[in-house]
């Protein structure tokens, strides 16, 4: 299989647009989009008998394949819309647990929402989040496991941490991490929202209490597909995020129902997950990574910047930073997302890591080397127009 533009066809992408955001929301192939359709129209046939009598039996179905594809047991994970759904349902289910003057860490590079979420349960009880801070430009694992490991202390109750990084791309290293916590008695939330599809995972050997990871982006399902898995000694006071009938009733009755919902994106995780198989069989992995490291050395050494993480930390999204070293402040972000889309025609996101200011760029089977030569040339366009700083 050939990739890039020769593949592009199998989704609905603008070709107008150079789409370099695969991580943001995904983008969905004709294919899948076609199967969610076929599952929305067995529904209309007859919504009664669907959502009562053959939802669960599909639910189980998909749930299943979708956990032997990251390594699970079907019963240790449940489907919810989006990570922030699962970080939601973990973070509200614990709050009696934290006390006033606690804290919930969690890291520099953490995705804002999720932070977000931390603070408002800690303001609830009294407690508070911590931010490691962790480097950015980083040289090495060793330094996320330091910046980890000093921020921890006896208050410490709770520990959220990415395993991939949204606004950076940054693969941490969360096995050692977990054991990290797991030597301190403290329980970890993983939040893998990138991670499926990305990197292999194996969710019954890595060790976490608790794990949040879309389907949406790299699995290549619909929008409104994500899973939580939780270990099995938690499992009996987590509560989904909207209660409904079956409260009381276990963790998969819980989850299995919260009210009314289209459940076509869940259903259609197989096809999915088939379509990345076939992407992978055919070399897409390689295709992607030597992209993405290729367009990173070329940028950076155009630009005349430095190298933002080591190539073993990286996977198919990666930061780097711009000349002149601006702040990133939300003006500026915005500033740089709209002008490179408006008079370049670019999709790409403008990161604040560490409140620098980042490009962050994602590689997918569809990209080819010209979409990253053009970001390039206009980029180095934009930092001879000083249009960068605003």
């Amino acid at each position: 299989m050939t990739f890039g533009k020769a593949i592009r066809h199998q989704w609905l992408l603008d070709e107008d647009i150079i789409f370099l955001n695969h991580g943001s929301f995904g983008a969905c192939p004709r294919s899948v989009l076609d199967v969610q359709r076929n599952w929305q129209d067995r529904l209309e046939a007859e919504p009664v008998r669907f959502m009562t009598r053959e939802l669960p039996a599909h639910l189980d179905a998909a749930r299943t394949e979708l956990a032997t594809f990251v390594g699970a047991r079907a019963n240790d994970l449940v489907f919810v819309q989006n990570a922030t759904d699962g970080a939601n349902a973990v973070l509200r289910s614990l709050l009696p647990s934290f006390e006033p003057g606690g804290e919930l860490l969690t890291t520099s590079h953490a995705y804002r929402a999720i932070r977000q979420t931390m603070r408002y349960v800690a303001g609830l009880c009294g407690a508070r989040v911590v931010d490691a801070s962790v480097p950015f430009p980083i040289a090495d694992p060793e330094e996320v496991m330091k910046a980890i490991a000093s921020a921890i202390t006896p208050k410490t109750a709770l520990a959220v941490i990415d395993h991939i990084t949204s606004p950076t791309g940054v693969i941490f290293p969360v096995k050692d991490i977990i054991a990290l916590f797991k030597a301190r008695g403290i329980p970890v939330l993983i939040d893998g929202a990138h991670t499926p599809g990305q990197i292999e995972l194996n969710l019954d050997t890595l060790g976490a209490d608790y794990y949040i990871g879309n389907c949406h982006k790299w699995l290549f399902a619909p929008k409104g597909a994500a899973f939580l898995w939780v270990d099995k000694k938690h499992q009996a006071k987590l509560h989904p995020t909207v209660i409904s009938h079956f409260l009381g009733e276990g963790f998969q009755s819980e989850f299995g129902w919260t009210g009314t919902q289209d459940p076509s994106a869940f259903l259609s995780v197989p096809a999915g997950i088939e379509f990345h198989r076939t992407l992978s069989a055919a070399g897409s992995r390689a295709y992607t990574r030597k992209m993405l490291l290729d367009a990173r050395d070329k940028i950076t050494a155009i630009l005349g910047v430095p190298l933002s993480a080591p190539e073993e930390m990286l996977a198919q999204l990666c930061a780097f930073p711009l000349p002149y070293d601006p702040e990133a402040t939300d003006e500026r972000v915005q500033h740089l997302h709209d002008i490179l889309f408006d008079e370049y025609r670019i999709e790409v996101p403008a990161m604040n890591a560490n409140g620098k200011l980042y490009v962050r760029i994602s590689c997918t089977a569809y990209n080819d080397e010209s979409d990253f030569d053009a970001l390039a040339a206009a980029l180095v366009d934009l930092r001879n127009a000083s249009k960068i700083i605003v």
